[in-house]
């Protein structure tokens, strides 16, 4: 059993790893997590003992199969509290990752499958992420950013990468969420912003930052 700050390193190196694709280096976990490099080569050396974590000098960490599965059930429990939190407590999308990041440690895996069952088994959270799971299985939808989507196909916002409550707040301000019909009208050379119609509205420009963490489909 790990503790609640262990888990909080091992979801950040899966995170970071892309999945257990790639290995991570240290002053990359410690910027993620706000933290000096020492601190971090410390809880390295505890999850390497626990093998939940591999190591290599110069190379960097990534996630054994152990840790994988302990990860995956970690974000499976985030991601159903979040859409708890805004379907049943009618808290915004904006106001829910801290929440999560404290109920995500609660040790119970029957009161996760009552929750997902109570959910009726969810396969995204309110930002658009896939929830595993019970197995660590994800489900996979094919979706593209928006800044590379082709002017006047009509496509509809299915996730965000950035989840800062700002950039949140932001695109609840212009009208984005996910589910809404979006359309690129035009690209600005200048500066990379795009003119897009929002839900079929008078078209509005969003910034090129803005277009590369919303992610689109067909």
């Amino acid at each position: 059993m790990l503790s609640y700050t262990e888990e909080n390193y091992l979801k950040t190196i899966y995170h970071l790893s892309e999945g257990g694709h790639k290995s991570v280096l240290t002053n990359e976990i410690a910027a993620s997590l706000l933290t000096k490099a020492a601190t971090v080569t410390d809880m390295i050396k505890k999850l390497s003992l626990k093998e939940f974590i591999t190591y290599e000098k110069y190379y960097g960490v990534n996630v054994t199969k152990k840790g994988k599965a302990h990860a995956l059930t970690i974000v499976r429990k985030h991601r159903l509290w979040e859409t708890f939190l805004v379907e049943k407590l009618g808290f915004a999308w904006d106001e829910v990752h801290d929440v999560a990041e404290q109920l995500e440690h609660i040790n119970s895996s029957l009161l996760i499958e009552k929750l997902d069952a109570f959910l009726d088994y969810p396969t995204a959270d309110p930002h658009g992420h896939p929830i595993p799971d019970k197995h660590g299985k994800i489900k996979q939808e094919k979706q593209i950013v928006l800044k590379e989507a082709l002017v006047n196909k009509p496509l509809v916002v299915c996730a965000v990468r950035n989840g800062s409550s700002p950039f949140l707040q932001y695109l609840s301000k212009i009208g984005v969420s996910i589910g809404v019909s979006i359309t690129v009208r035009e690209r600005i050379e200048f500066d990379g912003s795009l003119e897009v119609s929002i839900q079929n509205k008078k078209p509005q420009l969003i910034s090129r930052e803005a277009a590369e963490n919303i992610l689109v489909k067909e």
